[in-house]
């Protein structure tokens, strides 16, 4: 099995993403215990480890509850895994959703004087404009279909008070050590985040092998399958694997194009690909994988909620 980084790796490490080697006292520490613990389950390789980790027993305590926040526009494999992964675990798993994504972010909106239409950008989907400029949709899928669907779970589940300063909620999140730039503190009083993968230093080659080592299928990515952070390796993979999952990434890149053409509050047209070539065109033979990077170096990066 991979080796856990030695003390100069960790340090090396997080110096990398910007945190102090004198920050680093209490890092690889759990937070103060709470009276609540649910896990944030993405369904994919790292929460999923997490999740059979703390039904082992090797990670405590053993959770409340997980939730799964499902925007409705997972691949099927994703919701196969979590049917066979529910039936593992000794805690409930809570889905929950806010709605339909998909449906969503292909809705035309009339404005209400009557002066045109809109639609919302969601899905952070690579733009050109008539002129040739390359642009970038905004993006609030994770925050409004992944963030506020757990909050509002955890809320309801822990009987959260109006205005509750005290915390009494810790919410598990299964992102792992080569990802520990994406760590990010609760903006919320009564909740506090853990880190448990990244305690253990963790990274995600190391749940794999764990998950081999315990006789458990792998898992599969856990992400929308049009999502435009897909690197083209995971791209081919969706194409390869799971064809009809690509077929329906490239209709929702054309839904979404229809779309966003009968609009007045965007002009140029959304791609998928960073290539801004239509997604059944990309020549994915490309290793090049730079645009997973944007979960690293885009300002509005991941919460922490997609893809683990």
């Amino acid at each position: 099995m991979t080796t856990a980084p030695t003390d100069s790796e960790s340090t090396e490490t997080a110096d990398a993403v910007g945190i102090r080697s004198s920050a680093l006292f209490g890092l690889f520490d759990p937070p103060p215990a709470t009276k609540y613990n649910f896990l944030s389950l993405g369904a994919g390789v790292q929460s999923s480890t997490l999740a059979l980790m703390a039904a082992h027993g090797e990670i405590g305590p053993m959770p409340d509850a997980a939730i799964f926040a499902d925007t409705q526009a997972e691949p099927e494999s994703v919701y196969r895994w979590l049917d066979w992964l529910e039936k593992q675990l000794p805690f409930p798993v809570h889905r929950v959703s806010k709605g339909n994504l998909t449906e969503v972010a292909l809705t035309i909106r009339q404005r209400k004087d009557g002066t045109g239409q809109w639609a919302k950008s969601l899905i952070p989907a690579y733009t050109l404009e008539p002129d040739g400029t390359a642009g970038h949709m905004g993006r609030a899928c994770t925050y409004d279909y992944k963030l506020l669907p757990l909050l509002s779970a955890q809320r309801k589940l822990a009987g959260i008070k109006r205005a509750q300063k005290e915390c009494t909620v810790t919410s598990w999140i299964g992102i792992s050590y080569d990802e520990i730039q994406r760590m990010k503190n609760s903006r919320e009083p009564w909740v506090q985040h853990r880190f448990p993968l990244i305690e253990r230093k963790m990274r995600r080659q190391q749940c794999l092998e764990w998950m081999e080592v315990k006789g458990y299928p792998k898992p599969p990515r856990s992400a929308c399958v049009y999502c435009p952070y897909h690197g083209n390796r995971e791209w081919r993979r969706l194409r390869d694997e799971e064809p009809q999952e690509f077929a329906r990434a490239i209709k929702f890149e054309k839904d979404l194009q229809a779309a966003k053409s009968q609009t007045d509050n965007m002009r140029g047209v959304p791609y998928l690909h960073p290539s801004r070539v239509p997604l059944e065109q990309v020549d994915l033979r490309d290793p090049d994988e730079n645009q997973m990077q944007l979960w690293n170096t885009m300002q509005n990066e991941c919460e922490g909620m997609c893809g683990v």
